[in-house]
């Protein structure tokens, strides 16, 4: 594939930010509200499994996936909504690259608007990008990944093929990229499975300054 790329769009969880860094007890409300809401509709490694989901996808998807009633849903979605960073966050350990980049940097998010905004802010983010948008779960017209990232291009009036994707999740940001035509890069980061449907992989920022250069 030629590339040439005059934008570059982020995912934040698991591509710039390990969610994990937030540590078990920031997450601890959140999960013992589920539980405390599951009422026998998950066994324990049920429940267990999920929970280690959440650390990788949005909860709306994994409320799908695990068959949350919609008892577990209210009190997951309950917690989340009032969970927010307060101390500084780093992310992963490349992030010097993104100064490197030429290309114009976009960040769209997918989470609860409070947390994912707190976390945007913890990392300093409001400097490295020219746009951040947030596609926040339970709000209404809520345009998903693939209408931000088509509302970007148009804005700033680039073709598809001018506008990298890179990120984690297959059949979120990648799949969402693979519908617009845009180049689509999964990154590696530790606990990321590898997806068939991106057009490239790479395990850092390093390697994203390669392919780019």
């Amino acid at each position: 594939m030629s590339l040439q790329v005059n934008a570059i769009i982020f995912d934040l969880d698991n591509c710039l930010l390990d969610p994990r860094e937030l540590g078990e007890a920031f997450v601890e409300p959140v999960f013992s509200a589920i539980r405390a809401s599951n009422l026998g509709t998950l066994n324990e490694t049920q429940l267990l499994a999920a929970f280690e989901d959440l650390w990788q996808r949005p909860f709306d998807t994994v409320a799908d996936e695990h068959g949350f009633s919609a008892t577990m849903r209210a009190a997951g979605c309950r917690a989340y909504a009032t969970l927010e960073v307060t101390a500084k966050l780093h992310g992963y350990g490349d992030l010097v690259v993104l100064n490197e980049l030429k290309a114009v940097k976009f960040l769209v998010s997918s989470g609860y608007r409070r947390l994912q905004r707190s976390k945007i802010e913890a990392l300093g983010f409001k400097e490295l990008f020219a746009e951040i948008h947030i596609d926040a779960i339970g709000e209404a017209n809520r345009p998903g990944k693939e209408g931000l990232f088509a509302q970007i291009a148009r804005r700033w009036r680039f073709a598809p093929r001018q506008v990298m994707i890179v990120g984690d999740n297959g059949e979120s940001e990648i799949a969402a990229g693979n519908r617009l035509k845009m180049p689509t890069v999964q990154l590696l980061r530790p606990r990321v499975t590898q997806v068939l449907n991106a057009d490239f992989h790479i395990d850092d920022l390093w390697q994203l300054k390669v392919l780019l250069d």
